[in-house]
């Protein structure tokens, strides 16, 4: 009993850590990836960043940059959250005595990925319409002017598409998670080995 609760701390603990680092990250980087979704349209009049980040405040204001903001934070303190717990509990199962084991590490963080891509990949849909108002699901909606807040994200992605438009792209976002999440984890796992071996030498030294 003891270690059951000990293991479902561990579990919300580090989906706490997500959430956490995720509120900070996407401050930061929300506007980089208005920009990009916007550079990565289909006929998009941009070329340079700059021009692109200039366009944008003139005509939308500074608020463009942060539209999306909430959506993003909806998106990704589910999907970080998930994210950790996932591989938390994987490696609760693959390697229960926490060693260095590239193996284990590799596979509980794709698979980590995987189940919150495929979870979340609704609300990136939305995230998505929000930073790029694509003027085909504006018009299909006969909505003037911008898109903006989640709920009205949610309502023209289904007017445009149905209920199969939520998961549009989910595979492409799983292939893209798996080996990001399973490199990732792989990285921080072998670093967090070498300091620790590290700090034992320093100590065994003196």
């Amino acid at each position: 009993m003891l270690v059951a609760i000990s293991v479902q701390h561990m579990l919300w603990g580090a989906g706490a850590a997500g959430c956490v680092a995720t509120l900070l990250h996407d401050a930061a980087m929300n506007p980089a990836e208005v920009i990009k979704q916007r550079m990565q349209m289909y006929n998009s009049p941009y070329r340079k960043v700059t021009d692109c980040m200039r366009a944008v405040w003139q005509t939308e204001g500074a608020g463009a940059f942060y539209r999306s903001y909430t959506t993003q934070l909806t998106m990704n303190i589910p999907f970080q959250a998930i994210h950790f717990m996932t591989y938390e509990f994987l490696q609760e199962h693959l390697n229960p005595y926490r060693q260095y084991n590239p193996t284990s590490h590799m596979l509980s963080g794709a698979c980590a990925g995987a189940v919150a891509a495929a979870a979340t990949t609704p609300l990136d849909v939305c995230k998505t319409l929000l930073n790029t108002q694509e003027s085909l699901a504006l018009n299909s909606s006969n909505i003037s002017g911008h898109i903006t807040g989640m709920a009205n994200a949610i309502r023209t992605v289904y007017k445009v598409g149905g209920i199969t438009a939520y998961f549009r792209g989910v595979q492409a976002r799983v292939i893209y998670q798996v080996p990001s999440t399973a490199i990732a984890w792989s990285v921080y796992e072998f670093f967090k080995y070498f300091i620790t071996k590290q700090q034992e030498k320093r100590r065994a030294g003196h």
